[in-house]
């Protein structure tokens, strides 16, 4: 059994780390911690846990956490990662970080978009960005994981099969996305009370919103040139989901069928991903579930294709991709406890 720790597990990526493991069958929760409820029981903070995670929640003390884990997940805010993380790494420990700390290949960049100096920028070269569809060989072979976010990983995932085989215009992509309110996280603001957020729709962080700078260096490594694009995203009154509608000019005409083939040769022995054939995907479909659902359209009046790309930002947002990582990371299948249907309602 591979021994697991999770520092930040009463947010809410952690939390769905600690479900979603108690379903994996090859790990052992053995230790979870929290800067606000140590000394309580992880189920006395999400009771829908009682009777299958009553661990009592500890400090996070990098010695202790070496010697009782083999793979560390860090559920912690950005800027909080980087001065936990190299001790980790350093007493040799596996750790996939779900923050944005090591997800740059570039100091620089992440300074520019983070307005703060990286403090282990050594780092960054051995970290790999987490997501397996594109980074899996280098994935296996590392310690260290940078595990994109939510509108990353809808918005690149929905866009790489097109930037790789270079159908559309470099310039002037659109990404156009949602996401459910659980995606600014377990912290209270007014922003995402309840009255704040129901019957209402708003747009946030217009051109400048950190993730797009992630999408444009991944996007950027697929197509060989140095992308540069629209990213948009909207907080909807749902409670999981991201939902991105994607607008591109194509090269040169090309069918929907011609487009589909090219996802299905990019895709189809990807085990999360699942193409649309017929009509686009609803945020539904994948509710509780580490799949990408993928469909498209093509506008012929102005020579554009139209993508839509849906995950739950919870799952393959986060604790689903983390585990993930973890499966490729330690030897498991990496289905391996992730493999279920969404919720659906």
């Amino acid at each position: 059994m591979v021994k697991v720790g999770i520092l930040g597990a009463t947010g809410y990526a952690g939390s769905e780390i600690v479900r979603l493991l108690s379903q994996h069958g090859g790990v052992e929760l053995s230790m979870l911690t929290s800067k606000s409820y140590a000394g309580q029981k992880m189920s006395d903070i999400y009771p829908a846990l009682k009777g299958i995670c009553d661990m009592v929640l500890e400090e996070a003390e990098p010695e202790v956490v070496a010697e009782k884990c083999d793979v560390v997940f860090t559920a912690l805010p950005h800027g909080a990662s980087k001065e936990v993380i190299p001790k980790l790494y350093a007493l040799g420990l596996k750790v996939i970080d779900l923050s944005g700390d090591y997800r740059y290949n570039d100091p620089a960049v992440y300074e520019e978009w983070y307005k703060e100096a990286h403090s282990s920028p050594e780092l960054l070269a051995e970290s790999v960005y987490g997501m397996p569809e594109l980074h899996r060989d280098d994935i296996k072979k590392t310690r260290l994981v940078g595990n994109p976010g939510c509108y990353t990983t809808c918005s690149i995932l929905g866009l790489a099969p097109l930037l790789a085989a270079g159908v559309v215009e470099e310039k002037n992509i659109i990404i156009d996305a949602k996401s459910g309110v659980s995606g600014a996280g377990r912290g209270l603001a007014q922003a995402f009370h309840f009255c704040e957020c129901t019957e209402s729709m708003k747009a946030y962080k217009v051109a400048t919103h950190r993730h797009t700078s992630e999408i444009e260096q991944e996007l950027s490594l697929l197509a060989g040139s140095d992308i540069k694009l629209s990213f948009t995203p909207h907080l909807v009154p749902m409670k999981r989901g991201i939902y991105a509608t994607i607008y591109a000019n194509l090269k040169e005409p090309k069918s929907k069928e011609e487009l589909m083939k090219l996802y299905h040769t990019f895709y189809d022995n990807e085990p999360f991903i699942r193409l649309h054939d017929q009509g686009v995907p609803e945020s539904n479909f994948v509710s509780g579930s580490n799949f990408v659902d993928i469909g498209l359209c093509v506008d012929e009046r102005l020579n554009r294709v139209i993508v839509i790309s849906t995950i739950d930002n919870l799952v393959k947002g986060a604790a689903g991709q983390a585990i993930q990582n973890m499966n490729l990371l330690c030897g498991f299948p990496e289905t391996q406890g992730l493999s279920g249907a969404g919720f659906y309602l």
